[in-house]
This record gives C-alpha cells, structure tokens and sequence, in this order.
C-alpha cells in the first residue's frame, strides 16, 4: 500500500507539471499579457474606491454617534470649558480637512482610472498651488496658535490671593497631598528628613510646616473657590493628571511645577450628570457580569507618565465639596506637628 502511495503521489505530480506547461503555452499565445490590468478591471476597481469612500465616511460618522458619549463628561473646572472649546474646533478643523482629502483623494482614483492610451499631465510646478497649499494652513494653524497661546496664558496666570495652596507629591508608586496651614505658606523641604511620618521630606526646623497638613489616598477641594497645585517628585518624572478638570502638569525631580483650577461641579452634582450616569450604569453591567462590586463616580487624580511597574496603582481619589464640607473634612485632618510628636 505504502508503494502504491508512493506512485499515485509521484504521476499526480507528473500531471500537475503538465497542467501547468499547458497553461503557460496558453498565455504565450494571447496577445494580452493575463498579469495585466486591463480598462475594465481598472474601472470596476475606481468604482469599489467610490464605495468604500461611502462606506468609509459612513462608519466614521456612525462611530462619533455610537461611542462618543464614552469620551470625558463636560469639565468640571472653569478653565476646562476653554479647553474643551479648543478641542471642539481642533476636531472641526480636522473633520473638515479629513473628509475633503479623502474624498478627493478616492474621488480622482475613479474619475482618473487607468485608460488604454492615456497620456497623464504633469506639473512640475505652479506657484498658484504651492502658495494656496502653504498660506490656507498658515492662517488655519496661527488661528489655532493664538487663541492656544491665550488660553494657555489665562490658565497660567498666577493665582487668586485666597486660592487653597495644595502640593502634591509624587513618588513610585503613590501621591502624598500638603495642604497650607492657617498661615496659607508651605515650609521648605529637606529630603534627608523623609521617613514613615514625613513622607513628604518637609523640614521639622522650619516653623512654616508646623500647621501644614500632610493627606494620602484621599484629599477634599471645595467648589467654585480657585485651587493652586504645587507639584514634586521624589524619583523619576511623573505626571499629575486630573482628567475631568483638563488639568495636568509634569512633576520633575529638583523642580517645582504649578498649576490652578477652579472647580464648578460637586462630586454629588456631577454624579447627576448624563453622561456620567450613562458611563456608570454601562460599567456596572459589566462589573456585575463578573461577579464585582458596583462603581461609583468620583474625581481622581492619576499619573500620566508610565513611571514604573506599578504605574497603574499611581491614584488618588479627589471630592470636591461645598464650603462648609470642605472645611469640616479639613479641620479633622492632623498638621504636620500633631503627627511628628507621635
């Protein structure tokens, strides 16, 4: 049996040498090389170009409608609703150019499709183009520069004189929060001072740091009133990002970084938020399909810099109260004095 296998394998091979002889006699006798495309496969492939283009343009719009409530909620800070106005006319611009170039672009592969005997033109150069492509662009993008640029300054700016003076300070793979004490300064640091209870480094000589207030995992901001963030590192680049109030900023080691924000929703109000709602309720059908507690909205503060391998574990969740909360959470806190006597 095994030689019989052997045999039918070897004449199956034999006949497809043939088979395929023939078929190569076959080509050399057409006059039109088969390889070839000729005008009809090259206008059914322009036409497939004007139906993917359809098609194409179809799945992107349908895709902005389907899943664009997955993107942050309105901003939660007042700076953030320039910011997001920013991005609103980024996308404009960029949906516009988009859907032109590509429809130009699979449009000219139809209407220009190879034909027998056609002769293409060239330009070499012609300065109504080069001009049109280069002075459009400039206008759009100084446009888009300035009113950055403006916007960047405003939020920059310094701080209001009772703005709440926070520092946060990063380190692998946590975040330490010093919130000024009655006297509204910060103490200088010194990281040779830093152990268990001075996570911080802040200086014990300096009276300044006495009434400051030292907070992990979870820190309190109140609503509507300016907030100015202080930022340091302890080892490697991190990089304190607050997403829902379009806040974030590099902290670099030997630096001091700032940034400042004021918050114009409460954690309870913008738990009320449609879309927040929407998030949530999507998220806590999936936490359910897997056996897992249901989530909750809250603000959090992350580091945007892949900083390690616990990068992911780098959080602190941030709520934002009225007034009169705020101020009782922050009168429970201990100062730095309260916790360096134990």
């Amino acid at each position: 049996m095994t030689l019989l296998y052997l045999i039918a394998f070897i004449f199956l091979c034999v006949a497809a040498h043939q088979l395929f002889r023939v078929i190569e006699l076959s080509r050399s006798l057409k006059t039109e090389k088969e390889y070839l495309p000729t005008e009809s496969d090259n206008r059914f492939n322009g036409r497939l170009f004007i139906v993917f283009t359809i098609a194409f343009f179809a799945f992107v719009i349908w895709e902005c409608f389907a899943h664009g409530y997955k993107t942050l909620p309105e901003s939660a800070s007042e700076h953030g609703i320039i910011i997001d106005n920013l991005m609103f006319w980024n996308f404009v611009l960029c949906f516009i150019v988009f859907f032109i170039v590509n429809g130009l672009l699979f449009y000219f592969s139809y209407k220009y499709y190879g034909r027998k005997d056609a002769t293409p033109v060239y330009f070499p150069h012609n300065n109504k183009l080069e001009m049109l492509w280069t002075i459009v662009p400039a206008i759009v993008l100084a446009f888009i520069i300035i009113f950055g640029l403006k916007s960047w300054n405003d939020i920059t700016s310094a701080p209001k004189e009772n703005a709440l003076r926070i520092e946060l300070y990063s380190k692998q793979f946590d975040w330490t929060a010093r919130f000024a004490g009655a006297d509204n300064e910060f103490g200088i640091d010194d990281y040779k001072q830093i152990d268990g209870s001075n996570p911080a480094g802040l200086d014990t000589n300096d009276v300044r740091c006495k009434d400051d207030k030292l907070v992990k995992n979870e820190i309190h901001i109140p609503v509507n009133r300016e907030v100015s963030l202080m930022f340091r590192s302890r080892d490697v680049i991190h990089s304190a990002f607050l997403p829902h109030f379009r806040a974030q900023m590099n902290c670099v080691p030997g630096q001091v970084t700032y940034f400042k924000f004021t918050p114009i929703y409460t954690t309870a109000q913008m738990r009320q938020n449609a879309v927040v709602k929407m998030q949530v309720a999507e998220i806590n059908g999936i936490r359910l399909e897997k056996g897992e507690d249901p989530y909750e909205f809250d603000y959090v503060l992350l580091c945007n810099k892949i900083c390690g391998v616990s990068h992911f574990n780098m959080q602190m969740k941030i709520i934002v109260d009225t007034e009169a909360d705020y101020k009782i959470w922050i009168d429970k806190q201990k100062t730095f004095k309260a916790i360096a006597q134990k």
